[in-house]
């Protein structure tokens, strides 16, 4: 560790001693202007503008803001040559003299022509996926080389910085912590997440953002943050889409593919998409509990199906007036297979096995309305939507013992969800640098959970079986916020608050084993709370820039957190939800620094957050069984986290590029466990573990021709530590490649071969509450092929309508 604090400040002094010096020979001119797409005389964000000398050696450059204005600074006297280069756009080169009487030539508006090879594409891809770091965020632009990593979004999110997903429960985290929100175009889907991911097909991702601090005008959920996953948008004239197909095969096979498709003419733009995953998915592992000389071993196959619809119109009433509808539908259907057996290593004659299958579907649907109004003024607006989710969600397990004195029993689950979210935004710039943002929103949220089994309550195991039966949770939140920034020279800053008022209330339904009276059990939580957030920028140099952030974050327990009923049982282990569960909340501080290369960047940021009532998993000893547990969750003290990032993007050769990226958190979990005394007495203990993880990860794109390119990953994460476990170290390294043919590149081939050295599994050793070690693995030795193609053409882009969580501004949120 010492060794690493000692690299890390030696790099951190290497970086900022190689800002440029001032010079006094160099005058303070500089190159301003505004960049326009020339069909839609809408402003263009991040058009790349680079200042040349007269022999075409780069002098430095910059980016166009949201608003696409720029101001390009301290550059020497002389003849220079301004190129505003944009991916899908003619290049424009613009010859300009700074001298005496014109140190600040203004360009005025640029108005920028699409490529006519990129007229029939539906969307351009870059060959290179780049990291950009923004006030509150990270934006991963997904290109070719990321596509070709992986065949869904879930299995592209590994190649993200900061960000793991668990191979056996789809289970997200970033920054080491799995309370995190993942959203599509701005907007929470009632389907899991971990099911979301694995619809997506990555070929219609345009960019993931990692948001670590968001502003107030965004919702405070998530204590590490929120995921946005941003899907390319069709709106070309005329009518085009694209078709995917992808295999891939370790143990069992895996399918899925995609189609989507626009028609756009007049006032008109209809879109509408199908996706699909079907794919049989295996783990198997287990675990060996040494002082007790048991050993659980677990085979376990998910068969599942899943299908997402998507239509939508958007109506263009004229040049202010915008009205949007989609529906988006998903089926899913998924039938789990365990067989999992117990050996009694010194009396084998007691070994027994359980057998669990069923069945599990579910339907969820959203539909989604928008109407937009633009004033005079540019930038000026306001903004009505209503967002309206639906879930149903039935499942049936058959539980069956064999060598055992436990009974078989069916357990049935039906859920019910709805969730609806209403957002009225106004924004106005009240001048060329200042911006006021008011909103107001409502969240409604409504579940029930209806339980049942056959189990024999007379048996005497039926208490392995919880006699809940039904469970009822609401959570209504209304909230307003405002938010204004202003830029003063190279100086940018925003501020805003959040205020909530949230009304949760819970009921359980039990069945009293004795009387077979049902019990009710009420839980109402009511609270106001404040969520500031403040965002400092300063620009120091075209190639040099600092940004600070604080916010305020909330984390609610979710419903499985909350839910009485059981998530899962096994003849050792059981997991209950606590009902009675308050949210944490989070302080969170941050600061980056960003240095721009000619041939890349680097990103190096501080976090700090202070966690309030924090949320973890309890360990507690079954009173029926002693030699079951029960995990579960509860409220603690207060805990502190922090952790270091560094991302960048390079091309040593035009032939070769690579993303690469290091994180390292520690964080102080806290927690009881029971455990037993010399006596052999339950005994409550108080955990607290201090954990400090690292993980590094590369990602290589070598390109041999305009068609044929060839990718390299790999990634490490050290050992770390959690209240249960303690996690071995993972090594995964993948290979992929990827062909482009047919007329303009329409059609693509990409073939991928992940952890070639099968080193991607999960070791784990625990001395509470017993001492135990284990191992689990799953299909990470995957080989995939992916098979896309674009059809149709249109001459002009339509104009987009605005994604509401998919628009922070740089500079404090606005600049």
């Amino acid at each position: 560790m010492k060794h690493f604090l000692l690299m890390l400040i030696m790099v951190s002094s290497a970086l900022i001693s190689a800002q440029p010096n001032a010079n006094s020979d160099i005058k303070d001119g500089s190159v301003s202007g505004r960049v326009l797409d020339a069909v839609l005389n809408e402003p263009l964000p991040y058009v790349n503008i680079v200042i040349k000398d007269m022999t075409h050696k780069i002098i430095t450059g910059g980016i166009t803001n949201d608003d696409g204005t720029f101001d390009i600074r301290n550059i020497p006297e002389g003849k220079i040559i301004v190129s505003i280069q944009f991916v899908g756009f003619k290049t424009i080169e613009k010859n300009v003299t700074i001298g005496k009487g014109n140190y600040k030539p203004n360009l005025g508006d640029i108005k920028l022509e699409e490529e006519s090879t990129g007229l029939e594409e539906v969307t351009v891809v870059a060959d290179v996926s780049t990291i950009q770091q923004r006030v509150d965020r990270k934006v991963i632009t997904i290109g070719k080389d990321l596509q070709t990593a992986g065949a869904t979004a879930s299995e592209i999110m590994n190649n993200l910085p900061s960000v793991s997903v668990d191979q056996q429960s789809g289970a997200i985290s970033l920054r080491g912590n799995q309370n995190v929100r993942v959203m599509v175009d701005g907007k929470l889907s009632n389907i899991p997440a971990e099911q979301l991911l694995k619809q997506i097909p990555s070929t219609s991702i345009k960019s993931i953002e990692l948001i670590t601090n968001p502003s107030a005008k965004y919702n405070p959920e998530g204590m590490s943050g929120i995921i946005n996953i941003v899907l390319h948008k069709n709106t070309q004239i005329g009518f085009n889409g694209n078709i995917n197909v992808g295999l891939a095969y370790d143990i069992e096979a895996k399918f899925n593919s995609s189609i989507d498709a626009n028609y756009r003419n007049g006032k008109f733009n209809l879109y509408g998409s199908y996706s699909n995953n079907i794919a049989k998915n295996a783990n198997y592992g287990g675990f060996t509990r040494s002082e007790q000389e048991i050993r659980q071993n677990f085979d376990i196959l998910n068969n599942n199906k899943s299908h997402l619809y998507k239509i939508g119109i958007d109506y263009y009433l004229n040049d202010k007036n915008t009205i949007s509808i989609f529906t988006n539908q998903n089926t899913f259907s998924g039938k789990p297979m365990v067989n999992s057996e117990i050996l009694y290593l010194a009396n084998p004659s007691l070994n027994e096995s359980q057998y669990m299958d069923g069945e599990s579907t579910n339907d969820s649907q959203q539909y989604n309305f928008n109407y937009k109004h633009d004033f005079n003024e540019e930038g000026h607006n306001i903004e009505l939507e209503v967002d309206y989710n639906t879930y149903e969600g039935l499942g049936d397990t058959n539980n069956i013992f064999y060598n055992s004195s436990r009974p078989n029993f069916i357990e049935d689950t039906d859920t019910d969800r709805d969730n609806t979210t209403i957002n009225l935004d106004y924004v106005n710039p009240l001048s060329e640098t200042s911006k006021l943002e008011l909103g107001l929103e409502a969240r409604l949220f409504d579940t029930s959970i209806f339980y049942e089994s056959n189990a024999r309550e007379t048996n005497e195991f039926g208490d392995y079986i919880p006699t809940t039966t039904r469970f009822d949770y609401s959570r209504d939140i209304y909230s307003a916020y405002a938010t204004y920034g202003n830029k003063i020279d190279k100086w940018s800053y925003q501020v805003g608050v959040r205020a909530e008022t949230v009304g949760v209330d819970s009921e359980a339904f039990k069945k009293d084993l004795a009387s077979s009276e049902t019990l009710f059990i009420p839980f109402e939580n009511d609270y106001f709370e404040l969520y500031p957030s403040a965002f400092v920028t300063y620009a120091a140099s075209d190639k040099n820039s600092y940004q600070f952030s604080y916010s305020r974050r909330i984390d609610r327990p979710g419903i499985g957190q909350v839910n009485p009923l059981p998530e899962w049982s096994t003849p050792l282990i059981s997991q209950f939800g606590n009902q009675e569960l308050r949210p944490q909340f989070t302080n969170s501080i941050e600061t980056n620094y960003t240095r721009q290369f000619e041939k890349g960047s680097i990103t190096a940021g501080i976090f700090y957050r202070i966690i309030e009532d924090e949320i973890q998993q309890a360990i507690l000893i079954d009173r029926t069984d002693i030699n079951r547990l029960i995990m579960t969750n509860m409220n603690f003290d207060n805990s502190t986290s922090y952790g270091v990032e560094v991302s960048s993007n390079y091309r040593p050769t035009k032939w070769w590029s690579v993303n690469a990226s290091f994180d390292l958190f520690s964080q102080t979990q806290k927690s009881v466990a029971e455990s037993f005394d010399s006596n052999q007495n339950i005994v409550l203990n108080t955990v607290e573990v201090d954990n400090v993880a690292w993980s590094a990860r590369a990602f290589n794109n070598f390109r041999v021709s305009k068609s044929l390119s060839f990718s390299a990953f790999g990634m490490y994460r050290a050992k770390n530590k959690n209240i249960q476990f303690e996690m071995h170290d993972m090594l995964m390294v993948n290979l992929g490649m990827r062909y482009s043919f047919l007329e303009n590149n329409r059609a693509s081939f990409s073939l991928s071969y992940n952890d070639i050295f099968n080193t991607m599994y999960a070791q784990f050793e625990s001395e509470r509450p017993y001492a135990q070690y284990g191992q689990f693995n799953w299909e990470s030795q995957q080989i995939s092929a992916r098979l896309s193609y674009r059809f149709g053409g249109g001459k002009y882009r339509a104009k987009s309508r605005k994604q509401r969580d998919n628009d922070v501004k740089e500079g404090g949120g606005m600049f």
